[in-house]
């Protein structure tokens, strides 16, 4: 299964966002793209499709896709009811990779993904190992009853605390290692700090 192997890091800092719990840190220290010295000078002004491009390719990165994948749902996003920036948002927040790490069971999408393609989760009573599956309400994803024995999940306190990423569309059981999803997500419980109409005018070019 193809994926991002870049450096995290290195991606938050091109971005100038923090894709990564540990890229917070990072950015702190060193906030300048990589290949610019610390105290460098940045262009001025950018233009509205070097903005476009940043936007797309910062949440593009932030969801854990490669390009295509980020593309065919754009289009998937445009042929949909509503504004396709919001519905793009609402796809991407409904990968079941996204919904593990937001009902806090992977401190990490990346984490989540891992997860998911170990086949560690059901849905609805079924094991699946595709992180890009798609949610909808009424959806239940459970951890596999063998999987309660891993490290991972027996420390998961300490692997992956709750409480930071819970968002009101899930439900979710943490002693039982499962989640509900009770409703679709809203515009406004997607990640903070996005610009979504710039993505729609970097593919309608």
């Amino acid at each position: 299964m193809a994926r991002d192997t870049q450096s995290i890091v290195k991606m938050s800092r091109r971005e100038g966002y923090a894709l990564h719990p540990k890229a917070h840190k990072a950015l702190v220290k060193r906030s300048t793209p990589p290949g610019q010295a610390a105290g460098g000078r940045f262009r001025s002004k950018s233009s509205q499709y070097a903005l476009q491009l940043r936007e797309k390719q910062k949440v593009k990165r932030l969801y854990g896709l490669l390009e295509r994948q980020f593309s065919n749902l754009m289009v998937v996003a445009s042929r949909s009811k509503g504004q396709s920036g919001a519905v793009l948002l609402q796809l991407l927040e409904r990968r079941a990779d996204n919904v593990i790490y937001r009902a806090g069971f992977a401190p990490s999408r990346r984490a989540a993904r891992q997860l998911v393609t170990h086949g560690h989760f059901m849905i609805n009573g079924k094991r699946f190992n595709v992180p890009s599956l798609r949610v909808k309400e009424g959806d239940e994803i459970k951890i596999r009853p063998s999987s309660t024995k891993t490290e991972y999940f027996k420390n998961i306190d300490q692997t992956s605390p709750a409480g930071e990423s819970l968002v009101s569309w899930i439900a979710v059981d943490r002693p039982k290692l499962q989640v509900k999803i009770i409703a679709l997500p809203a515009r406004e419980e997607a990640e903070p700090d996005i610009n979504e109409q710039l993505i729609v005018e970097y593919y309608s070019r």
